[in-house]
């Protein structure tokens, strides 16, 4: 059987780019079946590239192929890329940081630049806007039909030099249970929120689900959340529109409300400015 593909971009569907980047995989090989993460990643926004394909790769099985295309400064120096990750997976995307929370979580086995002498798709050489269709779905097409393998993608660079971001955004440094970590996410459907806290990393310090959290989300000072929550196994365990802390199906912490919306309620958004401080209510 030949490896799936399994795509995410910023490009929406709303117009062609997505529909175009499917058929020059069935040109490649017609067999080659295509999936989707998610088409809906914000514009520009490399790390959640990074954290939305973290979520369902290794839900995957070994061998599959996943295309990441958020690229900012697509037709610039910056490296086309087939990363071959240690637990068997590969990942074709350019290399700006979307590879940063499976370098840290997963770990990156190999890496190998895209030689575009031979592997473009061979009409569009003279567009450099669309390295998703022209560079990464054609080389993941070839590679995924076996007309090349892994070592044909292009030469080999060192991991160490794969453009990663700061660890903060992938975890926070967990020591006991005064924990402080940033929100990573806000992009559940449902409008709860993420944060870099691992739930193994939660419950070694010693929360367990009945405890009551104090918990508080600050912006450049200011607080836009502060409460006691209890940490629960989900969302029933509340009265609706209450605050429930829960172990996320990423294996992150997340807060969200019972049947309403976290995020939009109370205004949230993600990155390394948004601060999440946690400690035991006794």
């Amino acid at each position: 059987m030949k490896p799936n593909i399994v795509w995410q971009t910023d490009f929406s569907l709303t117009w062609g780019a997505v529909c175009s980047m499917r058929g020059v995989v069935k040109q490649v090989d017609p067999e080659l079946e295509c999936y989707d993460i998610t088409h809906d990643i914000e514009m520009f926004n490399v790390l959640a590239a990074s954290r939305e394909i973290m979520y369902v790769e290794p839900f995957w099985p070994k061998g599959t192929i996943f295309v990441s295309v958020v690229d900012p400064t697509v037709g610039t120096d910056r490296k086309a890329c087939v990363a071959k990750l240690k637990d068997g997976n590969y990942v074709v995307t350019p290399d700006n940081g979307t590879l940063t929370h499976l370098y840290y979580n997963v770990g990156v086995e190999e890496v190998r630049e895209i030689d575009t002498t031979t592997n473009r798709y061979p009409t569009t050489k003279e567009v450099s806007v669309f390295h998703g269709r022209d560079i990464f779905a054609y080389t993941a097409a070839r590679l995924a039909s076996g007309i090349i393998d892994y070592q044909q993608v292009g030469p080999s660079y060192p991991v160490k030099d794969i453009v990663v971001a700061d660890y903060q955004f992938v975890k926070a440094k967990v020591f006991d249970r005064n924990i402080t970590g940033i929100v990573t996410s806000v992009s559940d459907y449902f409008g709860s929120i993420l944060f870099n806290v691992l739930t193994s990393d939660f419950n070694r310090v010693g929360y367990k689900h009945g405890d009551i959290v104090h918990l508080k989300i600050t912006h450049n000072g200011k607080v836009y959340f502060e409460d006691d929550v209890p940490y629960e196994k989900s969302f029933g365990y509340v009265d609706l529109n209450m605050p429930v802390l829960y172990n996320s199906s990423s294996n992150y912490i997340s807060v969200g409300l019972n049947q309403n919306n976290f995020r939009d309620h109370y205004h949230i958004k993600d990155g390394k400015d948004w601060i999440v401080t946690m400690s035991k209510k006794d």
